[in-house]
């Protein structure tokens, strides 16, 4: 099958779509290109996962306006439907790839469900298929690893027998439908005419622009996006640890900061998260790291990876205040996904605290809204607490009372690592109350 045939049925829908990880990413474009008009067959190796979304249940806790719905309407109407077998595949003349690529303890990164994936669909791989890789990867992946992982697999011949594109997916948790249809892609082909391919596929749910690239300038423009919020975190996480050594407020030093034109400084918090922002600069400088001195990425996750234990630090301190000692304290954390009003608990910062407050001793609650096993009433667990720490700045928890917070507690201190207070609040309430990057 040749491009131009297989444009001719992506503009009439009559192109079959496979969807390969039906996570985060991979559910969401499954349901939207279903919506469009097209038949798509879903893959993932999580028999749970596929019943759910077979009987038009959204596995995605958390607030994520639509999918829930879009879901059950795409599979009762026959268009979207999910498997574990990757044989289904066999006919599906576009197939896009989204699983998870994470980096290991020495930052090298480890792409096993890669890996997977294309030896699972090279045999079921249909002669003139257009691949996508929608997973973030390292610059120079498509060409050192997928291009020849799927010709070994399958016996065929990149852009002769089958067709090779990289379009990493710009998505968060909370947005995935909002994201997916506004926010601009671009489209990295082995060649221009499959870039363009792609762009006649994803203009189909994408309402901004579609770019046109070759596959390294895709893969170099989404790490580089995530590595760049990465070090802005970062740079305002040490302007908070500044302002608290100087005796400022972080929270309105940026307020002011950001009148100046061109500025852009972003919140300070308890630690950074997730799947993305956590490992992406490392796959942005795996390739030049032993060709280039890296300087400023690895600084910034320190800076970043840092952030719990500042928040461990500023806990101990308060309560000694109160003339309490860290150990044998009694401590509730509220949050444990990595981002607000999500149950997404990848890489999450609160893991991290939670960790280290055991090590010292202290007994430790979890309350997170979105994530199960850690739901229940906010008060009710903090009822004889020595502290109450935010580490997630969900809307429940903004709408506390906080003088009925302060009943519950022992001692009233609130470590507040996402500003999800204010300082005259907490004063009100009565409570002994401090916030990450306020001296």
């Amino acid at each position: 099958m040749s491009l131009d045939f297989l444009q001719q049925r992506i503009s009439t829908q009559t192109a079959r779509l496979g969807v390969i990880g039906l996570g985060y990413v991979g559910l969401p474009v499954a349901c939207l290109f279903a919506e469009a008009g097209f038949n798509v067959v879903g893959v993932d190796l999580k028999a749970e996962r596929v019943n759910a979304i077979n009987a038009g249940i959204s596995p995605i806790e958390g607030r994520e306006p639509g999918l829930a719905e879009l879901l059950a309407t795409v599979v009762a109407e026959g268009r979207l439907h999910t498997t574990t077998q990757y044989a289904d595949l066999h006919d599906c003349d576009v197939v896009t790839i989204s699983v998870e690529t994470p980096v290991d303890e020495q930052h090298v990164p480890q792409y096993v469900a890669l890996r997977s994936a294309l030896r699972d669909l090279g045999p079921v791989l249909q002669s003139g298929a257009l691949i996508i890789v929608e997973s973030t990867i390292a610059p120079g992946t498509m060409a050192r690893l997928v291009k020849p992982l799927l010709e070994e697999s399958s016996g065929k011949r990149a852009n002769v027998d089958f067709y090779l594109g990289h379009c990493p997916e710009r998505v968060m948790p909370g947005k995935l439908l909002a994201n997916l249809r506004g926010v601009s892609r671009v489209c990295g082909g082995e060649t221009p005419e499959t870039a363009q391919t792609m762009i006649a596929l994803y203009r189909h749910i994408v309402q901004a622009d579609l770019d046109p690239a070759d596959c390294v300038t895709a893969e170099l423009v989404k790490t580089v996006e995530n590595a760049y919020r990465d070090v802005n975190i970062a740079f305002a996480n040490e302007v908070a640890l500044i302002c608290e050594a100087v005796g400022g407020d972080v929270w309105k030093v940026r307020e002011l900061v950001n009148k100046s034109p061109g500025r852009m400084m972003l919140y300070p918090g308890a630690g950074v998260g997730g799947h993305c922002i956590t490992k992406d600069p490392w796959l942005l400088a795996y390739e030049a790291w032993n060709k280039i001195p890296i300087r400023l990425i690895p600084a910034a996750r320190a800076v970043n990876d840092g952030m719990p234990l500042h928040i461990l630090k500023l806990l101990e301190e308060t309560l000694e205040i109160a003339g309490k000692e860290l150990e044998e304290t009694r401590i509730l954390v509220l949050g444990y996904a990595y981002l607000e009003d999500s149950d997404d608990t990848r890489n999450s910062p609160s893991e991290v605290l939670a960790t280290w407050l055991r090590e010292w001793s202290a007994e430790v609650l979890v309350h997170d809204p979105f994530v199960p096993g850690y739901q229940g009433n906010v008060l009710a667990m903090a009822q004889g607490c020595n502290a109450v720490v935010v580490m997630v700045k969900h809307t429940e928890y903004q709408n506390i009372d906080l003088r009925a917070l302060r009943a519950a507690l022992t001692t009233p201190i609130v470590v507040d690592g996402r500003g999800a207070f204010s300082a005259e609040q907490a004063q009100r309430a009565g409570l002994i109350y401090r916030r990450v990057g306020q001296g």
